[in-house]
């Protein structure tokens, strides 16, 4: 993988980037989609490239684990060839669906033991299996195994899970490096920064992970429900401290009011099931603002959804007609939505970078993060 930057805001810490995979460019910053069990809900990859234009799309360790198995995935030759998708794939570890299966899981120094949520049956999760999984679904982008913190969360046991999460880490790293990919293309580890909302956690886990020398690096745990201004001023912290020449992925955020307000602070790449998780149940992101789609309002307005995104989910359909196909809970309502809202997703972050390149991107960010928070 190799990460080059290509311009910086003067006004904000803004930057836009190439990261050149084997499977081809992503330019940042980036949206990416996520497709947990090796699909992006109701979105055809031909939609994601063509339509969307979506540069790299998420799996998920824990559930292509499960289901459909990596010996499968091993037969198909990896999650490209068993989704068809050409193009950069990135997944993560599994540790946010062990930290959101509290129930189900034990977390020990060796790894976690954990139930499936599928059969109830008994798995065991290490940093090395972590690494093995992932060699064999055979993403361009692989994480390290973590322990992502619930909010609120108490001091002691955040440092004690960070600590522990470093000490995972280190045996990630050694696992991946004695380890080579199974497809003929080569995989990359992002180390994940932890420490809930304490500056000096967040700290000390940013420095222990640009220690690490990987070739990108993630923040993990401000998604989890803490205040926006938390996760902002934890996100400069730890920007300000991981290497400017390498890669920033903030897992997991958010809203389009996040992503602006998080490119600002230095932030490369995002991913968050919102678009399309939110597009199922009606609401749509516009460049207007805010729609929720099942409001009366909306029952006789025969004009498109967004005209200013172009694309055919957003211009070619009417809110009416949307709203008729969500309302009566037909199925092409959920995919209309969801390449609409995966379209505007992919167009901010293609935006952002223009401005940035033109030298305007602190003055549109604060524009459009005043538009796309208002409900229409």
């Amino acid at each position: 993988m190799k990460f080059k930057l290509s311009s910086k805001d003067a006004h904000s810490k803004a930057r836009a980037g190439i990261l050149t995979t084997d499977h081809g460019e992503i330019p940042t910053p980036i949206f990416m989609p996520v497709g947990t069990a090796g699909s992006v809900k109701a979105v055809h990859q031909r939609e994601l490239a063509q339509d969307i234009e979506a540069k790299i799309i998420l799996g998920n360790t824990y559930h292509l684990y499960l289901r459909p198995g990596i010996e499968l995935l091993e037969k198909a030759g990896g999650l490209h060839k068993f989704n068809g998708w050409k193009y950069p794939i990135l997944t993560d570890s599994g540790g946010y669906q062990v930290y959101s299966l509290s129930e189900n899981r034990k977390i020990k120094a060796e790894g976690v033991t954990f139930k499936s949520h599928i059969d109830g049956s008994k798995h065991f999760f290490s940093p090395e299996s972590v690494m093995d999984i992932q060699r064999s679904i055979g993403a361009d982008i692989i994480m390290a195994f973590d322990e992502c913190t619930p909010y609120p969360c108490e001091y002691l046991y955040a440092k004690k899970s960070m600590k522990m999460t470093h000490d995972w880490l280190q045996r990630c790293v050694h696992r991946f490096e004695n380890t080579r990919p199974k497809y003929n293309y080569d995989q990359t580890l992002f180390p994940i920064v932890q420490g809930s909302v304490y500056k000096d956690l967040r700290k000390e886990s940013a420095e222990f992970i640009s220690a690490q020398n990987q070739q990108g690096n993630a923040i993990g745990g401000l998604s989890v429900g803490e205040p926006h201004e938390l996760m902002y001023e934890m996100t400069e912290l730890v920007c300000d401290i991981l290497p400017a020449d390498k890669p920033r992925y903030l897992m997991g955020v958010g809203t389009p009011e996040n992503i602006l307000e998080c490119i600002a602070l230095g932030i490369d790449m995002f991913d968050c099931v919102m678009p399309t998780r939110n597009a199922r149940n009606g609401m749509l992101f516009t460049t207007q603002g805010i729609i929720n789609i099942r409001n009366e309002k909306w029952k006789d307005d025969l004009g498109p959804i967004d005209n200013e995104l172009g694309g055919y989910a957003s211009t070619f359909h009417s809110k009416a007609y949307l709203r008729h196909l969500i309302i009566s809970k037909e199925i092409l309502g959920a995919q209309i939505a969801s390449i609409h809202n995966l379209t505007f997703y992919l167009w901010i972050v293609k935006q952002a970078r223009l401005k940035i390149e033109e030298g305007t991107f602190t003055e549109w960010k604060n524009k459009m993060v005043k538009a796309v928070t208002q409900r229409l």
